[in-house]
């Protein structure tokens, strides 16, 4: 478990500056949009390269892909339709509920039974992301929801084809390669739905380098890591403890950015969630 926990630990640090760095682009400039077209810029290539060099292809991987490519993409519109109605402190939270689905899905495919006290631990931190999206205030709530769980559907789709390629996948290259054909699609369809809704692909403003390039460098390959984690550990672990990301920013937020609305429940909710993790470690596999 040190080594899964070791890389998802990269991971969140990667996700959380990502998340960071969105805070100060303007929201016309579509950050993920960006963020995906420098990931495939910066990174695609040794990705791809990878996944030339390194893998053995099957029908199995090439379905993994299709499916990943496919949800990713669907989970991407739906998370930003969901931002269309509330904001992130409400969404975001919602949409990472995923492991309990995650969990059941992993016992109807592949036979993977989770111990009681694992069971025990996400529910905890389920429980303490739904308290902290109570926290959150505006909105179109009734319209938000719908989107907000098919984000949660669809994570849990992509999470459970990421842990059946990860075994065909022996290079870190070849994983960022993976990572790369699932944003693709979600580039090509986030791009379709830009041209839809606003007559134009590419966004009305372009956030500074400065923002594009970390980003296009974190957003994938924290992916990545996460994916390689689900060698070591069950995905439904894997995709709990990178919630963790969620309770560096709620503090980072409270703490260095001041955001003091509501911060004693949001301090609750990280301690609720924060104890369902650490009861997820002491689980074992």
């Amino acid at each position: 478990m040190t080594t899964a926990l070791f890389l998802i630990g990269v991971s969140v640090l990667m996700h959380v500056a990502w998340n960071l760095l969105a805070r100060h682009v303007d929201k016309q400039a579509d950050y993920l949009w960006w963020g995906l077209l420098a990931h495939m810029v910066l990174i695609g290539p040794i990705g791809i390269y990878g996944l030339f060099i390194d893998v053995q292809w099957t029908i199995t991987l090439l379905l993994a892909v299709l499916v990943t490519m496919i949800a990713n993409s669907a989970y991407f519109i739906s998370l930003r339709r969901s931002y269309h109605y509330a904001p992130v402190a409400l969404v975001y939270p919602l949409a990472r509920s995923s492991p309990i689905l995650i969990a059941l899905w992993s016992i109807w495919l592949f036979d993977e039974i989770l111990p009681m006290q694992a069971w025990l631990a996400i529910m905890i931190s389920v429980i303490g992301l739904w308290l902290l999206a109570l926290s959150a205030r505006g909105g179109d709530t009734v319209h938000a929801i719908p989107w907000t769980l098919a984000a949660a559907f669809f994570t849990s789709i992509y999470s459970l084809s990421d842990k059946i390629a990860v075994s065909y996948l022996p290079t870190f290259p070849a994983l960022l390669g993976f990572v790369t054909l699932g944003y693709l699609g979600s580039f090509i369809a986030l791009s379709v739905q830009n041209n839809y809704h606003h007559g134009r692909v590419i966004p009305i403003k372009r956030p500074p380098m400065k923002y594009i390039v970390p980003g296009g460098l974190f957003i994938g390959t924290a992916y990545g890591l996460v994916i390689q984690a689900m060698q070591y550990l069950p995905a439904a672990y894997v995709v709990s403890f990178t919630n963790a990301g969620i309770v560096l920013a709620n503090i980072l937020a409270i703490t260095l950015l001041k955001e003091r609305h509501a911060w004693r429940q949001r301090l609750i909710a990280t301690v609720i969630i924060s104890s369902g993790l650490v009861l997820l470690g002491l689980s074992g596999n």
